[in-house]
């Protein structure tokens, strides 16, 4: 039986991919800081522990797994990254389990670990027009990403390529592209754009108001967390490296984005532009290497992913104020 360590799997994009895995008929390890907070997970073993330490992850890479995916990651959305006031926590915790994780692989020859990185790392000046950002994968160098869970991101990626070059190991990098869903972050200060948006919008009456950072013009693209996933598969299994992006080409403003979620809510609500931290002004999925290398590329329609996503949300916000209430 093949078997697979998902580093990360207690949170969002890692719950899923474990259930795909086990899917496929693999035999999976899930690690993490702590379990999934909406449901069970699929995994065989699942083991709660700190990857910062390179005893304990010594201890989970015990095996010559077929496949690694290093998830694990101090991340958040806007809120999160962008105030400055975790930069250290995410610079050292993040830094240190990919140090921890790549060379415990190494060390046990894991013949392929995928590794996850972000749209956050292109450059801040080739994002300043929110109708015509560059994300081209090529476009990373001068590099000048616009936080530092970005230059993180980028010195990571650095990393498991050097690794791939000097140790004959074989990495694959994907640069993800603001990824959501279901069973993902919808409130406390992590959550990103499209579960908090389902969620004010969920939590707010009809006729009522909702605060929106900044002009809400700045320009965005939403990956539905199974073709996030599935992308992830597809590299893995392909004989490209990367860095590549997985993200969707449908670029939306994020007032266009509550515009949507209110049409699925059936609401019309007040949107309030108030100040607060904004990332870059667009940043929008450049798919043509994806296209070119893995023969496929992401083709859900927002709306649809956005309909199962704010569906999920009522109901979290709907169950939460029935135990407030009891």
């Amino acid at each position: 039986m093949r078997s697979a360590l998902v580093c990360g799997a207690g949170g969002f994009i890692g719950g899923h991919l474990v259930k795909r895995l086990k899917a496929e008929g693999f035999w999976v390890r899930g690690v993490d800081l702590k379990r999934h907070e909406y449901v069970e997970t699929a995994a065989d073993d699942f083991v709660i522990g700190d990857l910062r330490d390179p005893y304990f992850c010594r201890q989970m890479i015990d095996r010559r797994f077929d496949e690694v995916y290093q998830l694990a990651a101090d991340m958040g959305g806007a809120g999160f990254i962008f105030t400055g006031e975790n930069d250290a926590d995410i610079m050292h915790n993040s830094g240190t389990i990919n140090l921890n994780v790549l060379d415990a692989c190494r060390k046990r020859l894991i013949p392929r670990i995928f590794y996850s990185s972000s749209a956050c790392i292109y450059p801040a000046y080739n994002q300043l027009d929110p109708d015509n950002p560059n994300c081209e994968e090529s476009s990373a160098y001068p590099a000048a990403p616009d936080s530092e869970y970005g230059w993180e991101k980028l010195f990571s990626e650095r990393l498991y390529l050097t690794y791939a070059r000097c140790h004959g190991m074989d990495v694959r990098v994907a640069r993800y592209h603001n990824i959501f869903g279901p069973e993902g972050t919808w409130t406390g200060g992590r959550e990103k754009a499209p579960a908090a948006m389902c969620r004010k919008i969920a939590m707010t009456p009809d006729g009522g108001s909702i605060d929106i950072w900044g002009d809400g013009q700045q320009t965005r693209s939403f990956l539905y967390v199974s073709e996030c996933v599935e992308g992830t598969l597809r590299l893995m299994r392909s004989g490209f490296s990367g860095p590549v992006n997985i993200g969707s080409k449908e670029m939306v403003t994020i007032n266009q984005l509550a515009d949507m979620i209110m049409q699925i809510a059936g609401k019309r609500v007040e949107k309030r532009h108030i100040p607060g931290p904004l990332g870059v002004r667009g940043r929008n999925s450049d798919n043509r290497l994806i296209r070119e290398k893995l023969d496929w590329a992401p083709s859900q329609p927002l709306a649809a992913g956005l309909e199962t996503t704010y569906s999920w949300i009522e109901r979290q916000t709907r169950s939460n104020t029935t135990k407030r209430a009891a």
